[in-house]
Order: structure tokens, then C-alpha cells, then sequence
């Protein structure tokens, strides 16, 4: 009996957390709102929606919504109050680290990048945990008021809590998420990069409304983030959309920034095409004089559209995507690239994909570090509001 009876407190509680989730959702989509709107659109009794607004008003989350130029019949109408909790977002790479804080309503309160090029993971930790204090400063929040913290990497998290195969930044592949997480001194999840970039897409880009889609970053490297049916696929072991173990490793069919230069020194061995391209050969001066006419750029150009047409072939083959969102510091070049590449997609697939380019550009990553890290605050801001940062 006393367990039935524990039991039943248990989900009395969990309804009642489940309910005032559901009401601050209604009253965030749908402010100023009152609480018949409320019940209408949130499908609870008057009642539930009374208990959970007063509740909701209780922890500062909502308030009366002051004088507007709407008629309120005598009614209450309530608004959420975005302050009371925050989620920072962070974008760890090789060249840059950025970093940004959004309120409860997805309003982007602060937001800096750094260059931290050539630095290895534990100085780039200790610059992070400086710009998340210039962050809550710009925007007048006290770490109190983070709820956590979303940290994209270029890597995957292992079953052990270790960074796994994060080789792109000295001392970062198989560093515990656990000293990340002191590190920053807030509550974190760590998740892939190219993962954050699709939920980004997904939050604020072009793959908005679309269930089933797959950002391809291009750039040093590659990879893919997967959704399906609106959800993050990361796989066994978090490494879904590791595109580089996919087959393709010679460089004839690399479409990354080393195949690119490495073309373009075999078209000049080949001496077929006029040029003003000069070393090192880095893909944005390519990319640059294609534009210009440069007949061996526009070759190079030629051949990186098939290059990504594999890869986009391949995705599009296995599960199906209705698009692809390319992004990367080659991936975004798509006055060149979207057209060949479809054409391209046309003549090898049943069912081709849309291909677009990422309108996020280098925000990516970081829109999706806020968007999950909103979600979580909001599941847990009534519940964890008043918790403390990490030791």
C-alpha cells in the first residue's frame, strides 16, 4: 500500500510538471494570452490551467501582461517572462570558437566569436569559460539564471563520456565530458557539431518544417547531421553521418579543401586549361576566380559538383531524405555548386532530394547549440530554476 501510495505521488507530481510544461508552452506561442485561450489551445480543463498558471506565476515564469491595445473584457491575459532563465550555446572548432546566450523565447541576448586558431582543447576550455562570463555580462544575467549549457565539437561523445575522434584540436580527442563541463562550470550536454548544425537548420533555417532532411557540411572535412520524422539520428555510438568513413577516401573522389587543391594541381599537370590561379590553391581563391571565368576553376568547380553528388547520392539512397542543406566552408559556394549538383541528382536518383544552401552560414552549429539547449530549459526551468551552477 505504501508503495501504491508512493507511486501514485510520483505521477501526481509527474502530471503536474507535465501540465505546467504544456500551459508555459501555450502561453510562449500564443502571448498575451488568457486562460480560456489557454485551455483551448492546450486542450486542459479551466481548472488544470488555473492551477498551473498560478503555479507558473509563482516561480516568476509568467506574468499579467501589462495594458495593450487588445479588449480584455475584464479577462487576465499573461505573458511569459523570457529573463527568468537562459541557455548558453557553444561552437568549439578548429579556427573559431563562438559562443552565445538566449532567454526562454529563443531571443538571442548575446552573442561573440574568437579566434582561437592553433590552440589546443584545454586553452580554448579556459577562453570559454572567460567568454561565457562576457556573454552574461553583455546581457545583464547572472550565471544563476543558466539553466546549462549546449557545447557543439567536432567529434562524437563515446559511451564512456570521452570526446571520441576529435583529431582536429590538440588534446581534445579523449577529453572527459566531465571536465568540460568544470570547465564551463554550468550543466552541459556535448553533442557533434554537424549534429547542432542540421537542429539549427531544423530551429531556424531552411529545414524548418521539414521531418526528414540532412545538413552536409563541406569543408576541411566532412559530415553529415541527420534528421528523421523531426528527430536528431546520432546512431550506436553518436557517430551517425561520419561521412568520411563512408568509402569514399581517395582523393579523386575527396570533395573537402585538400581534394580541391590537389585537383587543381592535376589540371595544371595536365596543361589543358588557361589559369591566373596561383599556390597555395585554397578552395575560397578558387572558388573566387570560377566566378571570374577562370576556365581551370570552372573545371575544378565541374568536378567538385560530382564530387558532392556522391555524397548526396548516398544519403538520398539510404534513408531517404526529401532535402539536403549544404554547408561548410565549401559547401556554401552554391551559385556554383546547386546547379550542376541537381542536375547531377536528376540523372542518378529515382527520388532526388532538394539540395539548398545553409541561410545559417557559420551560425549553424551554434543555432543548433541554443535550440536544444532552450528545449532543456525548458523542460527543467520549473522544476530547476532556483539549482546552482557546477561546482
Amino acid at each position: 500500500m505504501l508503495l501504491g501510495m508512493a507511486g501514485q505521488a510520483a505521477n501526481a507530481k509527474l502530471l503536474k510538471r507535465m501540465n505546467e510544461r504544456t500551459v508555459l508552452e501555450a502561453v510562449r506561442s500564443g502571448h498575451p494570452i488568457s486562460r480560456a485561450e489557454v485551455a483551448r489551445r492546450s486542450g486542459l480543463s479551466k481548472p488544470t490551467v488555473s492551477v498551473a498558471l498560478q503555479a507558473l506565476f509563482d516561480a516568476g515564469l509568467v506574468r499579467e501582461a501589462g495594458d495593450g491595445v487588445y479588449p480584455t473584457y475584464g479577462a487576465t491575459f499573461y505573458e511569459p517572462a523570457f529573463e527568468a532563465a537562459h541557455a548558453l550555446g557553444f561552437d568549439i572548432g578548429a579556427r573559431f570558437l563562438r559562443g552565445a546566450l538566449c532567454d526562454l523565447g529563443g531571443g538571442v541576448r548575446a552573442r561573440r566569436d574568437v579566434n582561437v586558431s592553433g590552440q589546443d582543447a584545454s586553452t580554448i576550455l579556459q577562453r570559454a569559460r572567460a567568454l561565457r562570463d562576457e556573454l552574461l555580462a553583455e546581457a545583464g544575467a547572472s550565471l544563476a539564471e543558466v539553466d546549462g549549457a549546449v557545447v557543439g565539437v567536432p567529434g562524437v561523445v563515446d559511451s564512456g563520456g570521452h570526446v571520441a575522434l576529435g583529431t582536429n584540436i590538440e588534446g581534445l580527442d579523449g577529453l572527459p565530458v566531465a571536465e568540460i563541463e568544470k570547465a564551463l562550470g554550468v550543466r552541459l550536454t556535448v553533442e557533434n557539431d554537424i549534429n547542432l548544425a542540421a537542429a539549427g537548420e531544423q530551429w531556424r533555417g531552411v529545414g524548418q518544417g521539414v521531418e526528414c532532411f540532412a545538413f552536409l557540411s563541406i569543408g576541411t572535412g566532412i559530415g553529415a547531421g541527420i534528421i528523421i520524422d523531426g528527430a536528431l539520428v546520432r546512431g550506436r555510438n553518436g557517430a551517425a553521418g561520419e561521412m568520411k568513413f563512408a568509402g569514399n577516401d581517395t582523393v579523386e573522389d575527396d570533395p573537402c579543401a585538400r581534394g580541391v587543391s590537389e585537383y587543381v594541381v592535376a589540371l595544371l599537370a595536365q596543361g589543358r586549361h588557361p589559369t591566373t590561379l596561383q599556390p597555395p590553391f585554397d578552395p575560397p581563391a578558387v572558388f573566387r576566380a570560377a566566378r571570374e571565368g577562370d576556365a581551370l576553376a570552372c573545371a575544378v568547380v565541374e568536378e567538385e559538383a560530382r564530387r558532392i553528388a556522391r555524397y548526396v547520392s548516398a544519403l538520398a539512397a539510404i534513408v531517404d531524405v526529401e532535402l539536403v542543406v549544404l554547408g561548410g566552408g565549401i559547401g556554401v559556394n552554391g551559385d556554383l555548386l546547386l546547379e550542376p549538383t541537381r542536375a547531377l541528382l536528376r540523372a542518378r536518383l529515382p527520388y532526388p532530394p532538394a539540395l539548398e544552401v545553409t541561410q545559417l552560414g557559420d551560425t549553424a552549429v551554434l543555432h543548433g547549440a541554443l535550440s536544444l539547449g532552450l528545449q532543456t530549459a525548458l523542460d527543467n526551468v520549473v522544476v530547476r530554476r532556483s539549482a546552482g551552477p557546477v561546482d
